[in-house]
Parts: structure tokens; C-alpha cells; sequence
């Protein structure tokens, strides 16, 4: 399993993809062996998952650099030392360890997983040198309209997601709609692209519901919604969020003391900071750092409720958080479009909490029903069977068919 998103890598929650595969798949006969990138690669490392990586599973890392990092010269490097990401560098010893392990290990199956494109372009050069069944994880789309935005950057990523789905036995994706864009996109593989959607661990969970610190609320007297997680500047951009808070601030209708948003490792504070100056809404917002896994896992189940931003432009995306969420069992408000595939699972889920990201007037509306359904104890919960079918135990024996399918001789 070649992944970069690997303990003691800190702040991205792709970590748990890999993480729990590696905890689940011996239950359906499978022993993973990981090949990820050195930890001084990581911008922000923590040991508290590390924790969590089975005894006996064989880890090696390969050497690696981010060249934002370690290869720039007041602040600035050369493009070609970052396509098609900053850790192209990890390439180089990761195919010869990569080669180690196969002659070694004799693996059935390579499966590499993105959103680090580098670790296709492994799996690629394994897969052509031992010529092993592949499974490329690509989780969301690649080369999509405008992203990414430098043209150098995007052609590669092309290139790389061609290769990817003309060579690799099958290709995954976590939601239907990435699926679908994939299989119109290359119609002669469509019959080996795949949907494993995330999930969450029942395991991460375990003891939370009783705890009775956990009965207490994060902010005592204040309606508090909780944002875990990156903000990005478009893709999550709060601006009319900000706006409606505002609006509603300024007809009363909002109170200082009675409602907060928190966000926690939003990634972007200073632009957080800004947006917060600029609607005077110091008194409602309260960024927040990185905490280990499992406290914000406890934060999500003391939140009132919780908050997911997803704009339009990733509608063939479901953010991996969304389903902590679910399993939290807190009510779940949504600024998202309401034909992407975000929405579509909060409408599987039993949710209808949901507004356009970029619409003030529709948060607005919605963020007033919302305070006042979770203050009067009347706002829906997620369908528990919906939550039951999404646990990573789940999506680990999907994968486990797939696997069995990948080495069954053609």
C-alpha cells in the first residue's frame, strides 16, 4: 500500500484511509505492507495515531523531501521541483525500496492512493517493473476543470491519472459522482472503476458515549457549531457564511454570548482572522489549533452541532470528516450545493439541513431554523443504518473484494 498520508503525519484526516484498511483487511484474509515517505516530509507530525498501526505490519519509509521546505530560497523553488506535488523528490527511494519489498514479500497486489500524486507515479513504475495487478485509489477526481491552476502542474496530473486508469487493474473512487465523470471520461476502462466510499472507525469512537465529560457542552449557554477541520480558501470559502452572521448579528437575531462557530485546525486562520475582522464578528468565531485524533473526536460529540463547507466546484466530493460526523450523532449543518454529492448523502442519511455555500441569504435562513431546532431539541439526527453501512470495517471489505478480484488470474 503506497500512501503518503501516513502516521505521524498530523492535520489531514486521508490518514484514516489507509490507517484503517491496514487494522481491517486480515479480517477478510489480507496483510498489508505500507510504503510511505520519511516523516521529515511532513509538515506537521503527531504520535498519537501512530499508536494505532498494527504490530507486525511491515512500514518502510522512503526518503523524501517537501520542496517548499527544504528546497526553496526565500520562499521560491523551481516548478519542476514540484510536479506534480512538492514531494516528487519521495519517487526516486520509494520505487528501489518499493522493488525491495516485492522481490522480498512477493505481494499479490500494489494499490496506491492519491491525493498525493507522486504515489500513482510509484505505483505506476512498480506496477511496470514487477508487473503486479494494480489498484489505483485516486478518492476524488485529478485533472478537473481549473485545478490544477498552473498548466504545467495540470498537464501532469493528466497524464498521470491516464496512465493510472489505463494500467491499474481498477480504479477507486469515493463518491458515485467521481465515478461516473471518470467512466464517461475513459469509457474503454469504465468497467474497472470502482466507488469505496470513506467511512469512520467504530473503534476511534469506542468509550466516548460513556463519558460523562462528554455530556457537557463546549461553550455552557452558547449555541456552538463546530467546524474540525481545513478551510480552504475556495473550496470551503466561509465569506457569505460570514456574511449572513452578520446580517443576523445586526437584526438581533444572532447575540453575543448565545452562539458561536468554532473552527478547529481550520489551516487558514489568517484569512480566517481577516474575514472575522472585517464582519465584526470577534464575539461569534473561535479559531482554533491541531489537536490529537482522538480529543477532536471528543469535541465533535460535546459540539451543538456540526458544520460541513463544501462548495459547488467539488460536488464529486464527500469530505471525509462528513462521516465522524455522522457516527458523532450531532446534528449536521451543511452550506453545500444541494445537487453534489455531499448533499446526496446527508439526503441518504435522513438530512435536510442544508444550504448553497455561496448564497447569504439561504445560510441566513438556514442557520436560524438550525439554532432554534437544536435549542428546542427538534433538529433531525443521521439515519442510523445509514451510519451502520458506513464504517471503515465496511469499506474494508469492499476493498477486500476488489483485492480478490485484482490477483484472481485473468
Amino acid at each position: 500500500m503506497i500512501a503518503f498520508h501516513f502516521p505521524p503525519l498530523a492535520g489531514s484526516s486521508g490518514i484514516q484511509r489507509t490507517l484503517r484498511f491496514i487494522q481491517h483487511l486480515p479480517t477478510f484474509g489480507w496483510e498489508a505492507m505500507v510504503l510511505t515517505a520519511h516523516p521529515r516530509a511532513y509538515e506537521f507530525v503527531s504520535d498519537d495515531l501512530s499508536r494505532e498501526v498494527p504490530a507486525g505490519v511491515t512500514v518502510k519509509r522512503a526518503f523524501a523531501l517537501d520542496a517548499a521546505r527544504h528546497l526553496s530560497i526565500a520562499g521560491r523553488y523551481p516548478g519542476f521541483l514540484a510536479c506534480p506535488d512538492r514531494w516528487i523528490s519521495w519517487r526516486i527511494r520509494a520505487v528501489a525500496v518499493g522493488l525491495e519489498l516485492i522481490r522480498d514479500r512477493r505481494p499479490d497486489v500494489i494499490w496506491s492512493t492519491y491525493p498525493i500524486a507522486t504515489a500513482h507515479v510509484i505505483g505506476d513504475a512498480l506496477q511496470r517493473h514487477s508487473a503486479l495487478p494494480w489498484i489505483a485509489d485516486f478518492r476524488d477526481p485529478m485533472a478537473q476543470e481549473g485545478y490544477p491552476a498552473n498548466p504545467r502542474v495540470w498537464q501532469s496530473f493528466k497524464r498521470i491519472e491516464e496512465q493510472a486508469v489505463n494500467r491499474a487493474r481498477f480504479s477507486v473512487f469515493t463518491t458515485p459522482g467521481a465515478a461516473r465523470t471518470y467512466r464517461d471520461r475513459y469509457p474503454e476502462s469504465s468497467g474497472r472503476i470502482s466507488v469505496i466510499e470513506n467511512g469512520f472507525d467504530e473503534e476511534s469512537f469506542a468509550g466516548l458515549s460513556n463519558d460523562p465529560d462528554l455530556c457537557q457542552p463546549l461553550n455552557p449557554g452558547a449555541v456552538t457549531l463546530l467546524h474540525s477541520g481545513v478551510v480552504y480558501p475556495v473550496d470551503r470559502d466561509p465569506t457569505h457564511l460570514f456574511a449572513a452572521m452578520r446580517q443576523m448579528a445586526g437584526a438581533g437575531s444572532l447575540q453575543r454570548g448565545k452562539f458561536k462557530i468554532r473552527f478547529r485546525a481550520a489551516g487558514h486562520d489568517e484569512l480566517l482572522r481577516g474575514l472575522v475582522a472585517q464582519n465584526a464578528l470577534e464575539d461569534f468565531v473561535e479559531l482554533l489549533p491541531l489537536i490529537p485524533y482522538r480529543a477532536a473526536l471528543e469535541e465533535m460529540v460535546r459540539a451543538d452541532g456540526l458544520l460541513v463547507l463544501q462548495a459547488a466546484t467539488c460536488n464529486e466530493q464527500v469530505p471525509a470528516k462528513l462521516y465522524e460526523y455522522m457516527r458523532a450523532g450531532r446534528p449536521i449543518m451543511a452550506l453545500t450545493d444541494p445537487h453534489g454529492d455531499t448533499a446526496g448523502a446527508l439526503r441518504d442519511a435522513g438530512l435536510d439541513t442544508i444550504a448553497r455555500l455561496d448564497s447569504s441569504q439561504e445560510i441566513a435562513e438556514l442557520l436560524g431554523r438550525f439554532v432554534e431546532a437544536v435549542t428546542t431539541n427538534r433538529v433531525p439526527l443521521p439515519n442510523a443504518e445509514y451510519v451502520a453501512r458506513a464504517s471503515r470495517r465496511e469499506q474494508a471489505r469492499a476493498l477486500a473484494s476488489l483485492l480478490e478480484l485484482a490477483s484472481a488470474p485473468r
